[in-house]
C-alpha cells in the first residue's frame, strides 16, 4: 500500500498526544516522534490536506504549525515498521517489548504493549522517566491511578509490580481501546480501564497517582489529584518541561501536595509529590 508521510513542526511537544488522538480521526494510522520531529502516517488514497489544515488550525490556532508531505513508495509499511521498532529496556529491569518481539530472559518486569504510537512505548522522555520512577518505589499492595494512561504501560508496569488495583483512564476512545486489549494481554485482571477525563476518577483513596500529561490538564486537574488521594500519598507527574516546574509546584502546593523530588531527561521533567 502506498503511504503519505506527513511532518509537523511548530507545535509544543507536549501536545502531541492531542495531536495524535485528531489525526486518528480523519485515518491517520501511526506515528513517530524522534528528535523534536513529529510524523504521520496515512494511505495515500485518504490523505485530505485541507482536512489537515482543519485539524492544526483548531488544535493551534496561535502557533505558526508548518507541514511537508512526502509520498512514499509502495511496500509492506507494517512489517517495515516492525523491522525498525525496537523494544525498550529500563534500568535493567523492565522491558516493554510489542507483541512480534521475543521475550528476554532475566528481565524482572515483562510488558507487551501493541505499540500504535511510539511515545505509548517508553520510546519517550516521560513515559521512560515515570517507570524509573515506579521502579525506585514500593507499590505491592497499593491502589492506583494512572491518569491519562495512553497505551497503559505505567498501569501495567503497576500491576506487575504488585498493585492492588489499578484504575487506568484516559479520555481518548482509541487510548480506551488500545489499553484494554494491553492489559488483557498482559493478564492483568485488576486493572481497570476508563474511558473520561477527571470526572471518571473514583473517590479513592489511591496511595500512587501517576499522570503523564501535559502542563495545563496537569494544572486544571491537581485539586482533583488531592481530593482522591490519602495523607502520605505519592503522586508523579510528567509530560511538561523544565521552565513549567515553578508553575506545577506550585499548584500542587497550593492543593496540599509537598515537592518531593524531581529528574530531567533532555529538557523532559518528572516530579514527585508527597501529600
Amino acid at each position: 500500500m502506498e503511504y503519505v508521510e506527513v511532518q509537523i513542526e511548530g507545535f509544543e511537544a507536549s501536545a502531541s498526544e492531542s495531536l495524535v488522538a485528531a489525526l486518528l480521526g480523519i485515518d491517520y494510522d501511526s506515528f513517530s516522534e524522534e528528535d523534536n520531529h513529529f510524523r504521520a502516517y496515512i494511505p495515500a488514497s485518504a490523505y485530505n490536506e485541507e482536512r489537515l489544515k482543519e485539524i492544526l488550525s483548531s488544535l493551534f490556532p496561535e502557533q505558526q504549525v508548518r507541514f511537508t508531505v512526502c509520498r512514499l513508495e509502495d511496500k509492506d509499511w507494517n512489517a517495515e515498521w516492525e523491522r525498525n521498532y525496537q523494544p525498550v529496556l529500563i534500568a535493567g529491569k523492565c522491558m516493554i517489548r510489542a507483541p512480534f518481539h521475543p521475550a528476554v530472559a532475566g528481565v524482572q518486569y515483562d510488558i507487551l504493549i501493541e505499540p500504535k504510537m511510539s511515545f505509548g512505548t517508553a520510546h519517550h522522555e516521560t513515559t521512560a522517566l515515570m517507570i524509573e520512577w515506579m521502579l525506585d518505589e514500593p507499590v505491592t499492595e497499593k491502589h492506583v491511578l494512572d491518569m491519562g494512561c495512553g497505551t497503559g504501560v505505567l498501569a501495567t508496569l503497576a500491576a506487575k509490580m504488585g498493585a492492588k488495583e489499578v484504575r487506568a483512564i484516559d479520555n481518548d476512545p482509541w487510548a480506551f481501546v488500545n489499553a484494554t486489549e494491553n492489559c488483557l494481554r498482559n493478564k492483568l485482571p485488576q486493572i481497570h480501564v476508563i474511558q473520561g477525563d477527571e470526572g471518571a476518577i473514583p473517590s479513592g483513596p489511591f496511595d500512587i497517582i501517576l499522570a503523564n500529561i501535559n502542563r495545563n490538564i496537569l494544572l486544571a486537574q491537581m485539586p482533583v489529584y488531592s481530593r482522591v488521594s490519602r495523607a502520605g500519598a505519592a503522586l508523579y507527574v510528567s509530560g511538561f518541561y523544565e521552565e513549567d516546574l515553578e508553575m506545577i509546584r506550585n499548584k500542587a502546593e497550593e492543593v496540599g501536595f509537598a515537592f518531593s523530588a524531581s529528574r530531567t531527561r533532555n529538557k523532559w521533567m518528572a516530579v514527585k509529590f508527597v501529600k
